[in-house]
């Protein structure tokens, strides 16, 4: 077997992990092989998320934590929870994310506050507390979720671009950073993508047809079509890349005029 293309034997924390692309991403890590450590704010639907995958995939070790990333405290919470497994870590997914949709003007800073604790401080914390894991090992790697918006003008708001803009530069940054500590850092930007939230604004058929316009591909992405990126950024097989923003979007970014 070729194990450039699998992750036995690996510890993966992916955050946000309860549903949409953060619940993908734990069956895609699963079926490659790794035990996953699921953290998400909803207690009940992610302990039935996890209930159901440990049932999928039988040989391999779910564990699950409900926490709010956002507060310093339960995130402090989580990496006790960690120690208290003894069971390391190869692999972060920073997945944790949010949006509130409003027009520039109606922003207060307390919005813009709200979204950079979930958004950004979670990710920036969630990987300095857990850089003590990840640098014990010689293939670690960090993947950050973050969005076209952050590379791009997209209506979901100033803020949210601000927000997912500094997750592209903390992945640049902490990947030179962290390169001598053998742990590679990458992010993925997605484009519109068929979850929960999503939902919401592309119920309105007039946006739909918008957003399929501008749309190589035609179509509204996929969680698992995300979270195959995320897996292979985790691979052996990727193992000198780091750094790097994969855009998951239909060639939304490339469409030009």
């Amino acid at each position: 077997m070729d194990t450039r293309w699998r992750l036995d034997g690996r510890k993966a924390l992916v955050t946000g992990a309860s549903k949409g692309i953060g619940l993908a991403c734990v069956r895609e890590l699963l079926a490659l092989g790794a035990d996953v450590l699921m953290v998400a704010r909803e207690d009940e639907r992610l302990q039935a998320a996890r209930n159901d995958l440990a049932a999928e995939f039988s040989a391999r070790e779910v564990w699950a934590l409900a926490a709010d990333l956002a507060d310093p405290e339960q995130r402090l919470e989580v990496c006790d929870w960690i120690s208290d497994l003894e069971c390391g870590l190869d692999i972060l997914v920073n997945n944790v994310g949010t949006n509130i949709r409003k027009p520039w003007a109606e922003h207060t800073a307390e919005d813009v506050l709200s979204l950079f604790h979930t958004n950004v401080m979670s990710a920036f914390e969630m990987s300095r507390l857990c850089h003590r894991w990840l640098s014990q090992h010689p293939s670690a790697a960090v993947v950050n979720v973050g969005s076209v918006s952050g590379l791009t003008h997209v209506r979901t708001g100033a803020p949210y671009g601000m927000s997912k803009a500094a997750i592209a530069q903390l992945t640049r940054n902490f990947a030179v950073e962290w390169a001598r500590d053998g742990i590679r850092v990458n992010a993925v930007a997605p484009w519109y993508i068929r979850t929960s939230r999503s939902q919401v604004a592309l119920a309105d058929p007039g946006y739909l047809d918008e957003v399929l316009e501008r749309t190589p591909m035609g179509r509204i992405g996929e969680p698992e079509e995300v979270a195959a990126a995320v897996a292979f950024l985790c691979l052996p097989a990727a193992s000198y890349i780091t750094g790097e923003c994969i855009a998951v979007d239909g060639g939304f970014l490339r469409y030009g005029f």
